[in-house]
């Protein structure tokens, strides 16, 4: 079983936004979506931009460099079903945010 990691406090990551944490040498993007954490991979599949970075809309992450989105929720692309990143687990104690690879 996956230990979980402290990535952040809640309001380090404001809603309708997102953060890049390194939990155990992987980088995560962790996105706030109405006050619910999600995990995803960081790496877009596209050309490996930062999704971390990209803008939210609602529960979708759009790539800031060619505009790839994924569904934060699943790590599933609403374009391509083929195509995913990994999600990871999340649960928030108290103030705190944990991620588990």
């Amino acid at each position: 079983m996956a230990d979980f990691v402290r990535v952040a406090a809640k309001a380090d990551i404001p809603e309708g936004e997102g953060m890049t944490f390194e939990v155990d040498g992987t980088e995560v993007a962790v996105f706030n979506v109405e006050g619910t954490f999600f995990a995803i991979d960081n790496t877009c599949k596209h050309q490996g931009g930062p999704l971390g970075e990209g803008a939210l809309d609602g529960c979708v992450v759009t790539c800031p460099w060619h505009d790839w989105t994924y569904d934060v929720t699943t790590g599933q692309s609403p374009e391509d079903p083929d195509c995913s990143v990994a999600r990871y687990q999340v649960k928030v104690e108290g103030d705190d945010v944990f991620v588990a690879l």
